[in-house]
C-alpha cells in the first residue's frame, strides 16, 4: 500500500482502515530496514509519507472511537 489521503480514509469502513494500517506498518518496517542498510536516495520521501499516512489513519480511528 502506498500513501493514504484524508478523503480515502473517510470513505473506508473500520475493517478497511485496520487492513490499511497493517499494510502501512509493514511498509514502514521495510523502509526502516532499507534505511539501516544504507538506504536508496530515490525513496527518500517515502518514509515521511508513510509515517504521515499512519498518523492520519490513527487519528481518524481515534475520532471514530470517541463518537
Amino acid at each position: 500500500m502506498t500513501h493514504v489521503g484524508s478523503k480515502e480514509i473517510d470513505e473506508m469502513n473500520q475493517e478497511q482502515r485496520d487492513i490499511a494500517l497493517e499494510e502501512l506498518r509493514d511498509e514502514m518496517l521495510q523502509l526502516r530496514a532499507q534505511q539501516a542498510l544504507g538506504g536508496s536516495a530515490s525513496n527518500s520521501g517515502a518514509y515521511k509519507q508513510t509515517r504521515r499516512s499512519i498518523a492520519r489513519l490513527l487519528t481518524k480511528m481515534k475520532q471514530e472511537k470517541e463518537e
